[in-house]
């Protein structure tokens, strides 16, 4: 089985935790980078401070992180995964960024689950041709642009890139399709 988290030290853990008891700084304000190695292990840490009565938890969510799975570790197809991370990060919702598996990503509400969902879309390594009026009709006409109604598909997104151009710090763009 491949072990998680072998090369973060256990004194710079105990220091972590240390220093939040010292600066009275609650639990979730973990100084380690979430999902990291030293993310896991300082809860680890901390739940065993925690039941040798060493670390007091005064706010209700630092209670329940430690009471949850955070931190602990099982076997998924030969390979230690962790079991349990309660916290979110806070996204913009219909606000397209760069980056993702493909050129650009987005958060979206879908609307029949409520569920927050990420939608990937445009080719990595193509040219975004905004400012060719040509090149914008050919791609509104070849995605049928003006049919693209749900926002929980790429192709509404990447349909709607010209609104967002100034923000992903593309050319052009303006308040059209393609």
């Amino acid at each position: 089985m491949k072990k998680f988290g072998q090369h973060v030290h256990e004194n710079v853990v105990k220091e972590a935790v240390e220093y939040h008891i010292k600066k009275d700084l609650p639990l979730s304000n973990c100084i380690f980078r979430l999902h990291s190695e030293g993310f896991y292990k300082f809860f680890e840490e901390a739940r065993k401070q925690h039941n040798e009565g060493l670390l007091e938890v005064k706010n209700s969510f630092d209670r329940e992180l430690l009471n949850s799975d955070i931190g602990q570790r099982a076997d998924f197809e030969g390979e230690e995964v962790p079991l349990d991370i309660p916290i979110a990060e806070e996204v913009e919702l219909n606000k397209p960024k760069r980056g993702g598996p493909k050129k650009f990503v987005v958060y979206t509400r879908d609307p029949q689950t409520k569920n927050v969902i990420k939608v990937a879309f445009g080719q990595p390594g193509m040219d975004v041709n905004i400012d060719d009026p040509d090149a914008r009709k050919s791609f509104a006409a070849r995605h049928k642009c003006d049919t693209r109604n749900d926002k929980t598909k790429p192709s509404y997104w990447a349909c709607r890139l010209p609104y967002y151009a100034k923000s992903l710090g593309l050319s052009g763009g303006g308040n059209f399709f393609w």
